[in-house]
C-alpha cells in the first residue's frame, strides 16, 4: 500500500481580495455565501457590510455548521447558516423574498474537507473510501469504486476527471475489488497508468479522485441548477461571482455568464439588429482572474483557481464606463 501522510494546513481563502473587489459589497448589503466552508470569505464580506448588513451562509457539509457557530460572534453583522445544497436553498431564499446585492460561490472541495483525513477526499493519506460532502447521504466513494460497472466507472473518470487513462484505471479497480481505503485506490491507479504518468507533473490519482468525488456529490448537476437560481435571486445591479478549481466547473460558469452578457442574437450577416435582445449581465473582468504568483506560492492549492464575476443589469442599471457586452 502507498505510504500516505497527514498534512494539516492553515485555512487560506482563495482569491479573497479579488473576490471582494469584484463583488464590491457595501454597508447594509445582503450577501449570500453559497459555500461557507471555513468562513474565510464570509469574514471579509461581513467586515464590508457592517452591522446593518445581512450575511446568509450555505453549506451542505454538517461540519461547516459548527465552524459557523464559532465564527458568528465575530462577524459583526446579522448572519445565519442554512445547511444543505445551495441549488435547493437558493430557491428557498427566493420564496422568502430575499434580494441580495451579492451572491458568490467557492466551488469544489474545501481545505477543511481535504485535511479531515477520515473523510477520504485526499489521495495524500490513507482513509476509508467516503468523499461525501453531506455525511447523511447514502452514496459514497465506497459504492462508486466497488459497485459501479467498469464501463460506468470508466465514463465517470473520463467525463468528470478528464482522465486520459480512464479505461485502464477502471479495469484495474474492478480487478482489485473490493477496495476499502483511499490508499488501496491510489495503488490501483498507480498500477494502471504508464510510468511516465506516475512520475510526471502532478499526482497520478488527482483526476480520478476528482471524478469520483464529483460523482458521489453530484456537484455538476447541483451547479447547473444553482447558476440560474442565483441569477434569478440576485437584485438588479447586484453582483455574482464564482471561483472554480477545474475546467468542468469553470466552463459552466463562463458559458452561463457569457450567455447573459450577450446582447444581439441576430446572425452576423444581418447589417442591423432585428432581435432587440438586451444583455442581462455585465462581465466585471475581461479575462478570468487567477491567483498571483505570491498567493500561489503561499497557498499551492490556489494554483488552479479561476474567478469570474458579473453584474446583473436592469432597466435602470447604468453600465460601468468602458465595459461593453459581447454581441
Amino acid at each position: 500500500m502507498a505510504t500516505l501522510t497527514y498534512m494539516p494546513t492553515e485555512h487560506l481563502p482563495v482569491l479573497a481580495s479579488e473576490l471582494v473587489a469584484l463583488c464590491d459589497p457595501g454597508p447594509g448589503d445582503t450577501v449570500v455565501d453559497c459555500t461557507f466552508g471555513g468562513g474565510g470569505h464570509a469574514r471579509l464580506f461581513a467586515e464590508r457590510i457592517g452591522p446593518t448588513g445581512t450575511l446568509v451562509c450555505i453549506d451542505r457539509d454538517p461540519a461547516a455548521a459548527a465552524r459557523f457557530a464559532e465564527l458568528e460572534p465575530e462577524l459583526g453583522c446579522e448572519a445565519r447558516f442554512e445547511p444543505g445544497d445551495f441549488a435547493e436553498l437558493l430557491g428557498s431564499l427566493a420564496e422568502e423574498g430575499l434580494r441580495p446585492q451579492v451572491i458568490y460561490m467557492d466551488l469544489g472541495v474545501s481545505s477543511h474537507q481535504l485535511d479531515s483525513w477520515e473523510r477520504g477526499f485526499s489521495y495524500s493519506y490513507d482513509a476509508p473510501l467516503d468523499m461525501r460532502m453531506d455525511s447523511s447521504q447514502n452514496l459514497s466513494a465506497l459504492e462508486v469504486v466497488n459497485e459501479w460497472p467498469p464501463a460506468r466507472l470508466e465514463a465517470a473518470l473520463r467525463e468528470l476527471g478528464e482522465e486520459r487513462h480512464a479505461r485502464a484505471i477502471a479495469g484495474e479497480i474492478a480487478r482489485r475489488r473490493p477496495l476499502e481505503t483511499t490508499g488501496e485506490l491510489v495503488d490501483a491507479i498507480r498500477s494502471a497508468v504508464p510510468s511516465a504518468y506516475r512520475f510526471g507533473r502532478g499526482h497520478p490519482a488527482k483526476r480520478s479522485f476528482q471524478a469520483i468525488r464529483i460523482a458521489v456529490n453530484g456537484e455538476l448537476d447541483s451547479l447547473d441548477r444553482a447558476l440560474p437560481g442565483a441569477w434569478s435571486l440576485l437584485a438588479e445591479g447586484g453582483r455574482f461571482a464564482a471561483i472554480a478549481f477545474h475546467s468542468l466547473e469553470d466552463r459552466r460558469v463562463k458559458r452561463f455568464l457569457a450567455g447573459r452578457a450577450r446582447g444581439c442574437t441576430c446572425p452576423p450577416e444581418l447589417p442591423v439588429c432585428v432581435c432587440g435582445h438586451e444583455p442581462e449581465a455585465e462581465l466585471l473582468s475581461r479575462r478570468v482572474v487567477r491567483p498571483s504568483e505570491h498567493e500561489a506560492e503561499r497557498n499551492p492549492r490556489s494554483r488552479s483557481a479561476r474567478l469570474r464575476a458579473a453584474r446583473k443589469l436592469g432597466a435602470g442599471t447604468p453600465r460601468v464606463e468602458g465595459e461593453e457586452a459581447p454581441r
